[in-house]
Order: C-alpha cells, then structure tokens, then sequence
C-alpha cells in the first residue's frame, strides 16, 4: 500500500515507522527541521524504540513537506495532527485536520481518510458533510508517550469506526504490522469510535484523580499512602496498577480529553465527568500548599517533562505547580536538559546539575529518577513506586 500520513508527532511517527516496515509511507509535516531528521534517520520526538527502528532497521519512509508528493499518488491517509481543546469554542480545535483533509482531497480525490487525532464525538458524521466525502474513517489511537512505537507494535486493542470494506482493510494493515496478532479488532459507528477514545482517557484520568485524593488524605492525616495503596489495590477488580500518586494528570490527552468530554455533556446529566476535571485542579492546589507551607526561599524544579522517557513539556503537572508557587512570591528554578533555552515560562533554566542542586533549599519533583534520588533529604515529591 502507498500510505501517506500527515503529522510526526507520536502519533505519526510512531505509525509511519511501523507501517512503512510493510507498506510504502510518506510523513508529511509543514515542520522542515523534523522532515530532514527523519530522512537522515533520526528522530525528532523522545522514543527508543521510534530512534531504534530509523536507525537500524529497514523502513520504505521517506519525510516532506510537499503536499503534492505526499498525496498524489497515496491509498490511504492517516490524519495525525494535534487537536488541542479550545477554552472559548469548548471542545478541540480541529482546523488542522480540516486543513490537511481539504488539500488532500483536492489533490487525490480517491483517498481513503483514516483520523488518528483525538475528536469531538459526531465530528465524522460533521466533516463528510462538510466536504461531501463519506470515506473519512475515525480510528483512535491508545498510545503512551515514550512508548508509542512499542504500543503499536504491542496493541491493547483495535477500534475502527466504520464497518466497510475500508474499514477492514485498514484494520487488517495494522494486525499484519504488529507484533502481537491476538489484540481484540472492533468495528464501531463513527460516534462510538469517538466516545470509546474520550471515555478510555477520561478514566484513566479518573484513576490518577483517586488514587491522588487518596494521597491528599493521608499526607494531611500523617498515614502512609503506600500501605494504603497496596491494601487496596491487591484486589483484582482494582489491580496494581496505574496507582501511583503525581502532582496531577497532564500531557498531550488527559487534559484535553476530559475537558472535550465534559463538553459533550452539556445537555446530559452528570457529575462525575465534571469532578475528574475539578479533582485535577484540586490536587495542584494541594500540592503547592503543601511546598508553601515547608517556607522555602528557593524551589528547584525538577524536569518539566510528563514522564521518563518523554520529552513532553506541553500541559505537564508540574507547570501549573511552578507558576502558582511564584504567584507566592517564591523564587524558583528549573532543571530540564531536554529544553535548550535559557528560560521557559520566564524561569530561569539552570542545566548545571550541582549547581541547580546546591542552590536550591527544596527541589520538587513530580516523578523520581537515580540521578535526583540522592538528595532525598532536598526533594518534595509524592512519586512512591519510581513510575509513571
């Protein structure tokens, strides 16, 4: 197949290096700095296994910024641009999809659109509308930064929203260029396609709110939220996982997608969906009382990305934590070897490690890691398990 997809995010990325292991790919991005590294074999986003793939193994990829090419000769388009949530509109801004979506249909009118990029439920049904052209097909991605090649390699599950030939075609693409074969393959309706994308983040999301009120109660009533944690979540309905207190849920989709959810629901009952949100705000909240109240004189920082092994800054927990605490009037400074500037959000960065270390009476950190990990008695974080 001649698949071209549109976006070199982790999203993109990761399905233009796993399709292009089989199938002819071409990754179209309007960013030139991104297209030269991948066609030197390098990438542009933090993922081991994206970087292993460019560099060692061997892809049918090629990168550009030309719509022509990337769409002329193609069979299938994947759409995998950002859609971020919109404050004043209230849901995400999808003007990106519908730019890429107009350009390649005018250039190759028998294209098969695919949708990867997170969208408002009924947006399918909206867009063939818009442009009188029903083969525009919504597929969700359950994608983890830092993991995505991996995840796609390794599925959870397929969804497909639509049940056409298309559709199974598609979703046939996919099984043959994983690794794992025995993943569940759904057929859906366009808006159940959408719903299952902002239902699975929104409670994922959900779970991060819990376990970090459970945290909240126990860090006030001096008890040990590990002990807690384990109690409860030795059991299986529960399970082990994905129970690991944070200063908050942020990065490229939770945010995002529980606020475009609790859009959806203006005109049904709820209260839970708009909680999920509020606990969020909440948690931060209670974090920077919590640092407040320790008196420091200088906060240290420590990495603005959403996770190890990720290079995300955007919506990261510990952004919001940073400006409240300077509407304190504390002075802080930021540790982030991944951001090349001197500044971010007018803070100074200060890369020099032993010196961001000595010069800060406290240092916070959402998640730890071995280099940090040494200066314990410094750090003010609620990270129990060393994971995300």
């Amino acid at each position: 197949m001649n698949i071209t997809i549109a976006g070199t995010g982790y999203v993109g990325l990761s399905m233009s290096v796993l399709l292009s292991r089989q199938n002819n790919v071409i990754a179209f991005d309007i960013d030139r700095d991104k297209v030269d590294l991948i066609n030197s074999g390098f990438s542009p986003i933090s993922d081991k296994g994206i970087q292993d793939f460019l560099s060692k193994e061997s892809l049918n990829l090629k990168a550009t910024t030309d719509k022509k090419i990337a769409y002329n000769d193609a069979d299938f388009l994947i759409v995998c641009t950002p859609t971020d949530y919109d404050i004043e509109s209230g849901e995400f801004n999808t003007a990106s999809i519908e730019s890429v979506i107009g350009d390649a249909i005018s250039i190759n009118p028998d294209l098969i659109v695919f949708i990867k990029s997170t969208i408002p439920v009924g947006y399918v049904e909206r867009i063939r509308k818009r442009f009188c052209y029903n083969n525009i097909i919504f597929s969700p991605e359950f994608l983890r930064e830092g993991q995505a090649l991996n995840d796609n390699l390794y599925p959870s599950r397929i969804v497909v929203g639509d049940k056409s030939d298309h559709a199974k075609q598609f979703a046939d693409i996919l099984v043959n260029a994983a690794v794992k074969k025995d993943m569940p393959v759904i057929f859906t309706n366009p808006t159940e396609a959408e719903a299952i994308k902002l239902f699975a983040n929104t409670y994922l999301a959900m779970r991060v709110a819990y376990f970090n009120e459970l945290d909240n109660y126990a860090e006030l009533n001096h008890l040990d939220s590990d002990q807690i944690i384990k109690g409860v979540c030795h059991d299986p309905r529960i399970g082990m996982h994905y129970n690991n207190p944070s200063f908050g849920y942020g990065g490229y989709c939770l945010p995002k997608d529980t606020r475009q959810l609790l859009a959806n629901y203006s005109d049904t009952p709820q209260r839970l969906i708009s909680a999920i949100v509020e606990s969020n705000d909440v948690r931060m909240s209670f974090i920077v009382d919590q640092i407040v109240a320790k008196n420091p004189s200088k906060v240290g920082v420590y990495r603005l990305v959403m996770k190890a092994g990720s290079d995300n800054f955007r919506a990261s927990a510990i952004q919001n934590i940073m400006i409240r605490l300077i509407k304190f009037g504390i002075e802080v400074e930021v540790y982030e070897p991944d951001c090349n500037k001197e500044s971010f959000l007018d803070v100074v960065i200060n890369n020099d490690f032993d010196n961001f270390v000595s010069g800060c009476d406290l240092i916070i950190a959402n998640r730890v890691d071995d280099k940090i990990s040494a200066f314990k008695r410094k750090i003010y974080t609620r990270d129990l398990y060393g994971m995300d």
